[in-house]
């Protein structure tokens, strides 16, 4: 990534900064820092960047921000939030209010926030590379190559001491004997030099030692660095979107702001901004060599996956986008959602999850479907924690989300054509469909096959397996079962309609409206396909569950009605047809097993998964225990 200049267009009129603080080495002399709650002085003490914005913000205008540490869902009902957060050790994140919009402001507040060093950068890249170039190993991991750049920063640039003058170290206004002891003192450099400096200053717009190394301000050194390691080895200006764990997805639109969807503050407009379409071509061309995906003219829309796991979709050039470039990003967690955690922000209920559970576990193929953005990925990654710990597990991806927590688990990743030697593809840039992972599939004998979305021809080897007796697990985009099953049986699909039947169990998904404006995730039903009736050429279904949105609650339709319970799991475990009915027993006896690990506090995707695997051992989820 190379260093770009963003605009970064502040909602305020910024204070002036008092030239007698320094905010490295004596912070308490600020008199803001003396005003700032305890916890602020703990975040400033240790960014000391974060001090220096504070005094470019109006705070008799709005006030000193609320700084927290973690955020609350109850922040959801704050209407104006002046809040200030971390997202990492040197990165803050500032909401403000905006009066005369929806969107209120995301202020990212990074160690170069403040400074602009565009003109210094070219000279100190300049030198960095000649370094780069004597190395005799190359680093491997991105840490080993953010020490490197760290440590040939260190050789190729000076940090200028507080109180310095400037002029004085480059000749001008003091006496040759004052202005060889200062050298001295400072900088350890030979007088002699100076007029040699002069003439590179000018040349290179940053004043040098004699040695060549660099002179800069300890900001100007701190933002140096940041912005090195940031855009050389991470993902530049995304950088600081990408590390907040409260963002759902980051969108750009073309020139203009990065937009945000934020899990506490919803919709968000950066401060940040793309000026001109080609700076912002020039940066989707530098993300996209990043992950190892070209964009080019002829192939200017690209589907892939950042280091982090995030998922990217990127649009290149006017003719098709005519704003620009665009990009959006839909972040994903680094531990996935548990179904406790869905369960806790009433996506479901208990019962709901219980009787998933059973059906997961005696290998009923199911369907997870909604619109986009509806959270079926999320609900499908938490299902699998209810797969037998002892199974074998191949899940097929275009864009690898899932994230499995058994350890017999195979993950397969469809290849693009055109991929090329180095990324996992053949030198003459091969193509492996998703097609092609699920036919192979089929010969490595899993216990589960999951795959992260049925959209083409696919889905006829995904029910070939299902009749094969390979239970499959999906995500689907539909939203009722309806058109689930229109979709299945037409173009691209083409699944006879004696076959959907294979299919069990969908599960609606939605993301819906509350009345108090709250968009929230729901499962909206919980379906039993029972089977295809060739003289009306319709489809029974049975709803088990439905979510009832006026008391946002979960109603067990189906009780004691369930196909998939009484006349499919009951028969394979060998129950009388007069004892089939206590199946329903067992789904409120793990309803309770969830309740009771979910108060113990056992809500986290690899936690529950460790208890459940041991509550398996110990016996207690045999049917009739």
């Amino acid at each position: 990534m190379s260093t770009l200049s963003v605009a970064v267009n502040l909602p305020f009129k910024q204070e002036i900064v008092d030239s007698s603080v320094d905010f490295y080495n004596d912070i308490e002399s600020s008199p803001l820092y003396k005003m700032l709650p305890a916890n602020a002085k703990e975040y400033v003490k240790n960014s000391p960047h974060l001090l220096e914005y504070l005094h470019t913000f109006p705070v008799n205008t709005y006030g000193i921000p609320l700084f927290l540490s973690e955020l609350k869902k109850d922040l959801r009902s704050m209407e104006s939030p002046n809040i200030i957060y971390p997202v990492n050790d040197t990165t803050f994140v500032h909401i403000l209010p905006d009066p005369d919009d929806v969107r209120n402001f995301y202020i990212p507040i990074e160690p170069s926030f403040l400074h602009s060093v565009n003109q210094l950068l070219p000279v100190i890249e300049t030198k960095l590379i000649n370094l780069i170039d004597g190395l005799e190993d190359d680093p491997i991991s991105d840490t080993e190559r953010a020490e490197v750049i760290r440590k040939m920063l260190a050789s190729v640039a000076v940090i200028l001491p507080k109180g310095t003058d400037l002029a004085m170290l480059t000749g001008g206004g003091a006496s040759q004997q004052d202005l060889k002891s200062k050298i001295t003192t400072f900088l350890n450099t030979d007088f002699t030099a100076q007029k040699k400096m002069k003439d590179t200053k000018k040349k290179h717009q940053a004043p040098l030692t004699p040695e060549g190394k660099v002179i800069l301000t300890n900001e100007e050194y701190r933002a140096i660095e940041y912005l090195l390691i940031r855009d050389k080895i991470d993902m530049g200006v995304l950088k600081p979107f990408l590390s907040d764990p409260y963002i759902e997805d980051i969108s750009c639109d073309g020139v203009g702001p990065i937009f945000i969807e934020h899990k506490i503050f919803k919709g968000l407009k950066s401060v940040i901004e793309f000026k001109v379409s080609s700076e912002l071509d020039e940066f989707v061309v530098k993300v996209a060599e990043r992950i190892k995906r070209p964009i080019t003219y002829r192939s200017p829309i690209v589907d892939a996956t950042l280091p982090d796991g995030s998922r990217i979709n990127i649009v290149y050039g006017t003719a098709i986008s005519r704003h620009g470039s665009n990009f959006s990003i839909r972040k994903v967690n680094e531990v996935p959602l548990s179904i406790l955690n869905i369960i806790d922000s009433n996506g479901l209920d208990y019962l709901a999850a219980a009787y998933i559970w059973i059906c997961v576990e005696y290998g009923m193929s199911l369907f997870v479907s909604g619109e986009t953005a509806s959270g079926k990925t999320t609900l499908l990654n938490a299902i699998t924690g209810f797969i037998p710990p002892e199974n074998k597990i191949v899940t097929i991806e275009d864009t690898p989300e899932l994230n499995v927590p058994h350890r017999n688990w195979i993950r397969e990743v469809a290849l693009a054509k055109g991929k090329g030697e180095g990324t996992g593809g053949s030198a003459a840039g091969g193509e492996v469909t998703m097609f092609d992972l699920l036919k192979a599939a089929l010969r490595q004998r899993p216990n589960q096959i999951l795959v992260g979305e049925i959209r083409g021809v696919e889905g006829s080897v995904a029910f070939g397996a299902m009749q094969t007796g390979h239970p499959v697990m999906s995500t689907f985009h539909a939203a009722s079962v309806e058109k689930l099953i229109q979709r299945l049986c037409g173009d691209p699909i083409n699944i006879p309609k004696t076959y959907v039947d294979n299919l069990n169990l969908v599960i609606i998904q939605s993301a819906v409206k509350r009345p108090d404006g709250q968009l929230v995730r729901r499962m909206i039903s919980c379906n039993e396909l029972v089977g295809y009736n060739p003289e009306t050429q319709g489809f029974t279904f049975v709803e088990m569950f439905t979510w009832e949105p006026i008391t946002d609650t979960f109603i067990w339709s189906g009780k004691g009605s369930s196909f998939l319970l009484e006349n499919k799991i009951a028969t394979m475990l060998g129950m009388p047809e007069h004892k089939k009915s206590e199946i329903y027993l067992e789904v409120e006896k793990r309803a309770k097993i969830l309740e009771r690990l979910h108060k113990a506090g056992y809500t986290k995707f690899w936690d529950l998964f460790t208890m459940m695997t041991k509550i398996k051992k110990q016996g207690l989820l045999t049917i009739g225990s």
